[in-house]
């Protein structure tokens, strides 16, 4: 697997690397400039790319703009954004009206190396990896109006744990409930959120936008 690092901070960005070599991967391209991230992701073709929202050259989120700009470009590259600030908006941002391959992470998860290397791979196999703390946020926000009002707080706590990339497994692993009341609580979801039967997958990514959506005051 091949990843593309763009990160200001040099430590950081070299620490990021030998987690990740450490790991088995392959770091292709090493950038502390959102333009030059781009051209270089863009020239070496990663599997995916790991960027912070704030970097060079106007150290605003020039970072997050180069991933969106990256998303719209090469939407088979997965794209990890690491920050400081736990924003709903830039997720939406990021996002768009698609969950695949995103992820958005607070710089303090890449600690957690297991975790860490595992929301790398998800990504860059086409899943997703949303910090626990910014789908929290965008749950307290939800209006008594959307479509969430529906859902029992069980079920609000598995929508949750799937916007952050889990598997059923992984939901039942977090959450300390069994694998069957999982599958049950994702069919209820799927049936009042309105989501008609189609693709697994495919159901699980609406799911997950409408859960996002529902946190989104913006629009």
């Amino acid at each position: 697997m091949r990843v593309a690092i763009g990160e200001d901070d040099v430590l950081l960005r070299e620490g990021v690397a030998r987690i990740l070599t450490g790991a088995g991967l392959d770091v292709v391209a090493l950038s502390g400039d959102a333009d030059d991230l781009l051209q270089r992701t863009l020239a070496y073709r990663p599997d995916v790319v790991i960027a912070d929202v704030q970097m060079p050259p106007r150290r605003q989120d020039d970072g997050l703009r180069a991933a969106m700009e990256l998303r719209r470009r090469s939407p088979g590259i997965g794209v990890l954004i690491l920050s400081q600030f736990c924003e709903p908006a830039y997720v939406m941002d990021l996002v768009g009206d698609r969950p695949e391959g995103v992820g958005y992470l607070l710089k303090e998860r890449v600690g957690d190396v297991t975790a860490f290397v595992d929301a790398v791979t998800r990504v860059a196999a086409g899943g997703s990896a949303l910090d626990p703390e910014v789908v929290g946020r965008m749950l307290g926000r939800r209006t008594k109006e959307g479509p969430l009002r529906l859902l029992t707080p069980r079920e609000l706590e598995v929508l949750g744990a799937m916007a952050e990339g889990l598997s059923n497994s992984g939901v039942a692993e977090s959450l300390l409930i069994s694998h069957a009341s999982v599958e049950k609580h994702v069919t209820a979801i799927f049936r009042k959120l309105r989501i008609t039967p189609t693709d697994s997958e495919h159901r699980r990514v609406q799911a997950v936008l409408t859960y996002l959506r529902a946190g989104d005051h913006r629009r």
